[in-house]
């Protein structure tokens, strides 16, 4: 419960930390951090407005995205505490309830009807499935590790004891990084300021959603993002008690925001084409971390 809340908490101001650290990167004072909440509380006021050629599949889809992440968000553990659902293998329930809201989101924006929608939702539905196997693999080769195939016990177990070990809890964090950014349609992948169909993403997936249904889609891209950085922060509070870990959870979250709104800040977007290559080498630094797990406990011959 307590990991919950503070996701929640936590994503009240993400992204207006992104957003303000990329206002002062280009010289800007920039909205105050609780300016992107206000926008989506804002759009909870109002009603959602569907076109006569969708189906009831369009109408239900933004709800069961933004129920997925909630579930998602549940199995989270907060360093010795297990999340509120805990289970063996309860990472691969992660990400495939994160997938079944992914694939509603997929299907709704396919159903307006709209070619450039479907553009966005084909783009979606690859750099998903390219990104999977690196958070697999990332996850088997903890679980290798450990010994442990819940998130609570893989993240109690894990101790860096060695300047390898410390390396794979880098890589760890890098790909834990990228995978939020692809998985939130951000930069290098996709600028969520285009405002051309033919080269956005996830932005031209939701051009027919309005009202109530923009704000629960909104909302949940700020707590996928308090998502992946509880994962991250996970590698670091483990082992300390209550009094430190919350100010370690909130200072990892910060980091992480103030890291995404630079990145958005000094990169330039991928061309299209590159996307796919970028998102497969993921995969790569994936197996680099499942071979240094077989280096540390001496089963790599």
């Amino acid at each position: 419960m307590i990991s919950f809340a503070l996701i929640i908490i936590t994503s009240l101001f993400f992204m207006g930390i992104i957003i303000r650290t990329k206002s002062i990167a280009s010289g800007r004072k920039g909205p105050g951090i609780f300016q992107p909440m206000k926008d989506v509380i804002r759009l909870w006021k109002k009603d959602a407005v569907y076109s006569k050629t969708t189906s009831f599949v369009f109408q239900i889809a933004p709800s069961i995205y933004f129920a997925s992440v909630l579930m998602a968000i549940l199995v989270i553990p907060f360093g010795q505490y297990k999340g509120i659902i805990s289970f063996e293998g309860d990472f691969v329930f992660f990400a495939y309830v994160l997938a079944l809201g992914k694939f509603f989101s997929i299907i709704s924006a396919m159903d307006t009807g709209s070619s450039f929608e479907g553009i966005g939702a084909s783009r979606e539905a690859l750099y998903s499935m390219l990104a999977e196997p690196a958070f697999f693999i990332l996850m088997g080769s903890f679980a290798l590790f450990t010994g442990h195939t819940s998130f609570h016990d893989i993240f109690i177990s894990l101790h860096f004891g060695s300047y390898i070990s410390y390396a794979l809890g880098v890589l760890a964090t890098f790909i834990l990084i990228m995978i939020a950014m692809i998985e939130n349609s951000r930069m290098p992948i996709d600028d969520p300021k285009t405002h051309l169909e033919l080269t956005m993403i996830h932005e031209v997936m939701i051009l027919d959603n309005s009202g109530f249904d923009l704000g629960l889609i909104l909302f949940a891209t700020n707590l996928k993002f308090a998502m992946y950085g509880a994962l991250i922060a996970n590698f670091f509070i483990a082992n300390f008690q209550m009094y430190l870990t919350i100010p370690i959870f909130f200072a990892v979250q910060i980091i992480f925001a103030v890291i995404v709104g630079i990145l958005e800040s000094f990169s330039a977007r991928f061309r299209m084409n590159h996307n796919a290559q970028f998102i497969f080498t993921l995969t790569s630094v994936a197996l680099m971390i499942f071979f240094g797990v077989l280096m540390v406990i001496g089963k790599f011959i």
